[in-house]
Order: structure tokens, then C-alpha cells, then sequence
């Protein structure tokens, strides 16, 4: 985003943005009526028609913000019956080998492709930005919606022009730090601060050197994803115009969540669950636990399952599955310092690992293929009688 849509305020050292919010959704209103009067026509009668203001009052800056964050929402491609660079081909060949005229051209182009005159005349420069047309989002977008969209572009914005960030977490933090490594994001994760479960510190973009923009969107993608952790605080130092000022953003803020997280991470996961709610129903299974503290990083085990009546039998569950050696290694020296008297360990024979290799006092399931249900409640009952 160009540093011109970026509206914020300067409070000591705080940079405030400018959020839109209920005052903003009339015009919004408005933007999507005309918008939708032009759905089907080419893109450059659509942004001749928005170069002129509104029959409302509109923030000019906001404006403009919220006609940039629409277009992205259009499906980009168009249609047409010939593809563009055929059409050309063919027309321009025609053309090269005779004398007629560029009616008469095009009609015979349009006959040797089986398409009518009309169809031909629009598949011509289809593939051109300003003659291609108009389409509706390929979701019904209301002015709440496009306002937290906007809000959201914002702070993406504002995090391109980061050099450290800084978010205190409660809740849902695996999926957090799971999308951050899967981006290639430089990502730390400590331990819980106050009444935080954990605190992820992430580099920014203002803190390389290359392939910035790359990374400044990988950056962005964590914003929407806060939107479903119960609680979280995030503070960026940022850079502006030579400034360093702080961007805050904490639960409650208008922004944009993102589509819901896929609740297993694998089918292999959401079968065991299944089979053992159906298997011990006096027993919850609660996917993705608190995090637990470990040689000061956090581990994530997959499950624990607890007695509904007695809540002090809680066991936590790990899945070891397809992964490398060494990533097998490192959670299980994990797992060894956190010296856990309730872990179960659900290992892939196909892993090979050693039982010298096992944290000290951990139960371990071995499987194939499936995690058996029965064998992991045995595990907790034999456990339970022998204490």
C-alpha cells in the first residue's frame, strides 16, 4: 500500500490509525451502489465514474483506500470468447494478407474461429486492465465488511514499515506461530508474560535487507488471524518518515478476521478425536491446549483429554507423525525438559525413534497408519489404577 492511503495520528510516540468505523458506513454504501452499477462494463468506465466525487461526503483519503481494497476483492480475470492473444494473431495475420477492410476482416476472422463479430470485437484486448470487465466480489460485500477490510489494509500497511513486532497471545497461539514459521517469518516464541499464554517477537521488514515486500505480506497474513485468539496485544516499532513510533493493536480493534483456521491438522488427528469422544464419552478432548513452558520456548501439544467430573486427571497428548529425524529429536529434548508426568506420546513406527530417546517417564502408543483410540484410553486407565 502507497504510503499516501496510510491515515494515522502521532500521540507522543504512538501512531494512531485512522480507523473507519459506523460514521464511515453511508458513503461506503454509496461506493458499493455504483460499483455495482458498472459490474459488466470495462474496468475504465468504472475508475473515469470514481475520479469523480461521490454524491455524498467522503474522506478523500479513505476513499481512495476503500476503491483500492474493492478492486482487490474483484475476480481479475475475464472471460472472453477467444483468448486475447488468439484473436490478435489471427486478426492481425488477416490483416497482413489482404487489402479488405477491417470490417470485412474481422468478419471473416470472426467466422473462421466460430464465434459471432461482436464476441470477436470484445476477446481483442480483453486481457488489457481497462477493458476488462467489471465483476462483482465473488461474495456478497456489505459497508460493515469493506470498512473492516480497510482497517485491516491499514494495518498491513503500517506493519511493512516494522523493524521488530512484538504480540502477547492468549489463546490459539499454535495457529499463530504454525502460520508464522510456515511463511518463512523470523519468529521467536517465549514464554507467558503476565496474563499472556505467550509472547511471539517477529522481525519486521524495516529489519532486512531484501525481498522486504515479500515479507512484509507474509507479516500482514498474522494480523487477521488475531481476530480469533480470545486475547492479544500487539506492539510494532515502526518507522515512518525517519520516525520511530509505535503501532498497538489489541482485541476488540475493527479489523477483518480471516476465514476460520482448519480446526485438525490432519485427517489422521480428526479421526483419533472422533474415535475417542465416541470411545470415553465421560471424557473431554480439547484440541490445541495451553502451551507449555520449556527451556525457555513454548511447546504445543496436540490434545489433551480430560475426566469431566475430575479435572485433575488431564492428560496432554502428542502426535509424532511424518516429520524429519531432527525435527523428531528437537521435540522430544523438548518434551525431556518439560518433565511431564502426564504426557502420552503417540509415535509413527515408521520414526524408529529409541526408548532412550524418550522424555523420562512419558507412556508411548506406537502406531500405524492410525492412532488407536482404545490404546490411549488403556494407557490413561492403567496409569489411573497403578497411582
Amino acid at each position: 500500500m502507497s504510503a499516501d492511503l496510510l491515515s494515522y495520528s502521532v500521540a507522543g510516540t504512538l501512531a494512531v490509525p485512522h480507523f473507519l468505523g459506523e460514521h464511515d458506513h453511508p458513503w461506503l454504501r454509496v461506493l458499493l451502489e455504483e460499483h455495482e452499477r458498472f459490474i459488466g462494463r470495462p474496468q475504465r468506465e468504472l475508475e473515469a465514474r470514481l475520479r469523480d466525487p461521490l454524491p455524498c461526503e467522503s474522506p478523500p483519503r479513505k476513499l481512495r483506500l476503500a476503491i483500492q481494497v474493492l478492486g482487490r476483492l474483484r475476480p481479475r480475470e475475464r472471460k472472453s470468447a477467444v483468448p486475447p492473444r488468439r484473436a490478435r494473431a489471427h486478426v492481425f495475420g488477416e490483416a497482413a494478407r489482404t487489402s479488405a477492410q477491417s470490417q470485412a476482416i474481422l468478419s471473416t476472422v470472426a467466422a473462421s474461429l466460430g464465434v459471432s463479430l461482436e464476441d470477436l470485437q470484445d476477446s481483442l484486448f480483453a486481457d488489457l486492465p481497462g477493458e476488462r470487465l467489471v465483476a462483482a466480489p465473488a461474495q456478497p460485500l456489505s459497508a460493515v465488511e469493506l470498512a473492516l477490510r480497510c482497517n485491516l489494509a491499514v494495518v498491513q500497511g503500517m506493519l511493512f514499515r516494522a523493524t521488530v513486532v512484538r504480540i502477547e497471545v492468549e489463546g490459539n497461539t499454535r495457529v499463530l506461530v504454525r502460520h508464522a514459521k510456515w511463511r518463512g517469518l523470523i519468529c521467536a516464541v517465549g514464554e507467558r508474560s503476565g496474563s499472556a499464554t505467550a509472547t511471539v517477537e517477529l522481525s519486521g521488514p524495516f529489519a532486512l535487507f531484501r525481498n522486504t515486500r515479500l515479507y512484509g505480506r507474509a507479516l500482514g497474513e498474522l494480523v487477521p488471524l488475531l481476530a480469533w485468539c480470545p486475547r492479544f496485544r500487539l506492539r510494532a516499532e515502526c518507522v515512518f518518515h525517519g520516525r520511530r513510533l509505535t503501532l498497538q493493536l489489541e482485541t476488540g480493534d475493527p479489523i477483518f478476521p480471516s476465514s476460520a483456521a482448519r480446526r485438525y491438522d490432519s485427517l489422521l488427528e480428526e479421526r483419533f478425536a472422533r474415535e475417542f469422544r465416541r470411545l470415553a464419552p465421560a471424557w473431554d478432548v480439547i484440541r490445541e491446549p495451553e502451551p507449555i513452558a520449556a527451556t525457555g520456548t513454548l511447546i504445543f501439544p496436540d490434545f489433551a483429554v480430560q475426566h469431566r467430573s475430575d479435572p485433575t486427571r488431564r492428560w496432554l497428548l502428542e502426535i509424532v507423525g511424518f516429520w524429519t529425524p531432527d525435527y523428531v529429536e528437537r521435540k522430544l529434548r523438548l518434551y525431556r525438559s518439560a518433565r511431564l508426568s502426564n504426557l502420552i506420546l503417540c509415535i509413527d513406527e515408521g520414526r524408529n525413534c529409541a526408548e532412550a530417546d524418550l522424555p523420562s517417564g512419558a507412556r508411548v502408543v506406537r502406531y500405524r497408519r492410525r492412532v488407536d483410540a482404545a490404546a490411549v484410553l488403556r494407557v490413561i486407565e492403567t496409569t489411573s489404577c497403578s497411582r
